[in-house]
């Protein structure tokens, strides 16, 4: 299977991530043929957790200040809770993130990673799901919330947990193959930027 021969996959992550939630979408990547770097904040490496237990340490691939956007061609948000709650509160990474929507490149997210997706004004008029605690927020943000394993909206391929991993894995390759949504890049246009406070 080399359905993304060619194409290179940004991972943003940092402390907290939900380890399987990166490192089984990556394997998934990479044997479709994938480039993969994960990007962080953070040098060198970050905390993987298995639930609210610290695990593995996850080697970071790319400094976020080094990382350009317009260099990959798609982008995966693995979730947990403290990894998205960290990124959103970092304008770099909020900025790494709506880059890829104003491109119109897929993004896959899983978990509490939508709530980046809120950060960055990309969620409005979007049909999402995401771990049940913060469809509250994603609702608030102006995004149609299901109650699904996967969900696909214009390259946009959002899962609950880790249970739903396999789908969301064959879902974000099947995308990140198609590449470039011009309406993600419209909608993304028009969508005014979130206001920083």
């Amino acid at each position: 299977m080399s359905r993304l021969n060619g194409k290179t996959v940004a991972v943003l992550a940092t402390d907290g991530v939900e380890q399987i939630e990166l490192l089984e979408p990556v394997k998934a990547l990479k044997a479709a043929g994938a480039a993969v770097e994960v990007v962080s904040p953070k040098d060198g490496e970050i905390q993987g957790f298995e639930h609210l237990t610290p695990s593995q340490k996850i080697p970071v691939d790319r400094s976020l200040k080094n990382a350009d956007a317009s260099a990959y061609d798609a982008l995966l948000l693995p979730g947990g809770v403290a990894n998205p709650d960290q990124l959103r509160g970092d304008e770099s990474a909020v900025a790494f993130v709506r880059a890829f929507f104003d491109a119109g490149k897929p993004v896959a997210a899983i978990c509490h990673a939508p709530w980046l997706l809120v950060e960055a004004g990309v969620a409005e008029g979007r049909t999402l799901t995401g771990y049940h605690t913060i469809r509250t927020d994603l609702r608030n943000a102006g995004a149609t919330v299901v109650n699904e394993a996967v969900v696909v909206d214009e390259g946009l391929v959002t899962s609950r947990c880790p249970d739903d991993i396999p789908a969301f894995n064959a879902k974000m390759i099947e995308e990140f193959a198609e590449g470039r949504h011009r309406e993600q890049a419209r909608a993304a246009a028009e969508t005014p930027q979130p206001t920083a406070h």
